[in-house]
């Protein structure tokens, strides 16, 4: 993301397999966070795996901060 921003810290929480991580990749996604090349990667890789609704959740699992 860009350092020329404020940090904004964000709690998320919910009941397993509600859409946390998929929420927040995507949130990522719709803010610049990640590049198109990566979403249709992971999106790949994810229909690949017959899960494809898994892309965006992908997204927090290759960041450092996860």
């Amino acid at each position: 993301m860009r350092d020329d921003k404020p940090t904004l810290s964000l709690v998320v929480f919910g009941n397993v397999d509600a859409g946390k991580s998929t929420t927040i990749g995507h949130l990522i996604y719709k803010c610049g966070g990640i590049s198109d090349k990566q979403i249709e990667k992971y999106t790949k890789e994810a229909v690949e795996l017959g899960k494809g609704s898994f892309k965006y959740a992908w997204v927090l699992d290759n960041l450092k901060t996860e």
